[in-house]
């Protein structure tokens, strides 16, 4: 956001908006150029002035202090994310500072970014800018974000969920996968079992147990959430015989907690094993999410389980029960007289 110069009675005039303060002033000049400069360095002195005698950051020093800022109190594939975006995606935007980014500056920076990634990674990269810039606003650097971008829209794809006919074979091939660090083997059944999030699994603790009730609950999580998990039997049995009192649940042999993607190369590993893509934490999280609402499990204690604040985000989560649907579908062209229960049985039968 800057000043805006326009002229009036042959003389220029300039307004700009700074931490909710309006300023509309003469330049007395009649020339262009120079109103412009002058409405510059009017604005950039109000900024200054706004953000308690600081000049404005460029976007990297932002995100340079927004990282210093939640490190300690983020999610580490969080504060991973802005590292990133601001070591290898800031292309020109780095260098300016964040009230001179205008929405042209955005937009071409996105076709930077599109000519060796996809929409949905360009996608993401506005979400963080978005993020950095709306923090600035949050902190009165600026009174609104000074460009405004709309996301592309993306083709959905079904997204993997792991077939339970091949789930015992899976995990073997996690387990072979992992045998010099047993542990990793433990955290992708977590995932699994419980719904944790990778980062959930690698500070999961034993202390968080409740055994009389066969419940976890989630000590360090994304939203700050506390509500218990039930524990299904067969994962209480494979903890059961490591249990101790405290302490990490998962672990190096040192002790010591795993780093972030920790467990991806052996459920890599256990997808070509079994001649299936995809399979990847998050969705392991999400097939937890599907298999409960398959077993009739209502969309609210769905939620509850998931640690969701808003139903609509559960909702994502949830794939289609093919198989449901097409009963439900030749149920009613049983009922319109038109019969045909074969669909359904051929989804049920199919592996």
């Amino acid at each position: 956001m800057s000043a805006t110069v326009f002229k009036k009675g042959g003389v220029y005039h300039f307004r700009f908006q700074v931490a909710g303060r309006r300023v509309q002033r003469s330049t007395r000049s009649k020339n262009k150029h120079a109103a412009e400069e002058l409405a510059a360095r009017e604005y950039a002195a109000a900024v200054v002035r706004a953000n308690g005698g600081q000049p404005v950051p460029t976007l990297d020093q932002l995100a340079h202090d927004w990282i210093v800022v939640h490190r300690p109190v983020a999610s580490s594939a969080h504060v991973s994310s802005v590292e990133r975006f601001r070591r290898l995606h800031m292309y020109e935007l780095g260098a300016k500072q964040v009230g001179d980014i205008t929405t042209a500056d955005v937009e071409l920076a996105r076709i930077e970014h599109l000519k060796d990634r996809k929409p949905a990674s360009a996608n993401h990269w506005l979400r963080i800018l978005k993020l950095l810039t709306l923090w600035a606003v949050n902190r009165n650097i600026l009174a609104a974000s000074p460009w405004k971008v709309k996301m592309l829209k993306v083709q959905k794809r079904p997204r993997a969920t792991l077939p339970l006919d091949v789930a015992r074979t899976w995990f073997s091939a996690v387990d072979d996968a992992t045998s010099r660090a047993p542990a990793i083997g433990t955290a992708v059944r977590l995932m699994f079992g419980l719904g944790l999030r990778e980062s959930e699994s690698m500070t999961a603790r034993w202390e968080w147990i409740d055994w009389e009730r066969s419940t976890y609950t989630p000590g360090i999580t994304k939203g700050r959430e506390a509500d218990p998990v039930p524990m299904a039997d067969w994962l209480v049995e494979h903890l059961t015989p490591m249990r101790k009192a405290e302490g990490l649940i998962v672990a190096k042999a040192s002790g010591q907690a795993f780093g972030p993607g920790f467990a991806r190369q052996a459920m890599r590993q256990a997808n070509r094993a079994c001649s299936i893509k995809g399979i990847t934490p998050h969705r392991l999280r999400g097939t937890f999410a599907t298999l409960l609402s398959e077993a009739g499990a209502p969309i609210q204690d769905i939620q509850r389980i998931m640690r969701h604040k808003n139903h609509s985000t559960t909702m994502g989560y949830l794939e289609t029960n093919l198989a449901r649907a097409a009963r439900a579908q030749n149920a009613i062209g049983e009922k319109a007289g038109f019969g045909g229960a074969k669909v359904a049985r051929d989804l049920e039968e199919t592996p």
